[in-house]
């Protein structure tokens, strides 16, 4: 964890951040609801991508079997009127995509795996 003193409008704030390797996830203030129904198991070194918030998404750039590099945007997620880029965490290859654009997603709800 790293410690740091944060200004807005005229406020400090003292924060801690941690940095997460790997798959996005909601704060730790927020904890993620556990999704309603048991996600599907991912195979064996595999990476699953979820919806670090509840949303819509918009676009899904991405279809299984398709090659992906570290940082490309898999999909936008909108929340709250923010447009969010879903980017992917390593190199890889698209197994499964779990989603559709215009669905409806619960924080923790899983959008896509990588292998």
């Amino acid at each position: 964890m790293k410690k740091y003193k944060v200004t807005v409008n005229g406020t400090a704030y003292e924060v801690e951040l941690e940095e997460l390797t790997g798959v996005q996830s909601a704060p730790a203030a927020a904890p993620a609801p556990a999704p309603a129904a048991p996600a599907a198991a991912a195979p064996a070194g595999a990476e699953k991508i979820s919806s670090p918030m509840p949303g819509t998404i918009l676009a899904v750039n991405v279809k299984a079997g398709d090659s992906v590099k570290r940082g490309q945007v898999l999909m936008i997620l909108e929340a709250m009127k923010m447009e969010n880029e879903i980017m992917c965490p390593r190199d890889g290859t698209v197994a499964s995509v779990n989603t559709s654009k215009g669905s409806s997603v619960e924080s923790g709800t899983l959008l896509c795996v990588i292998q």
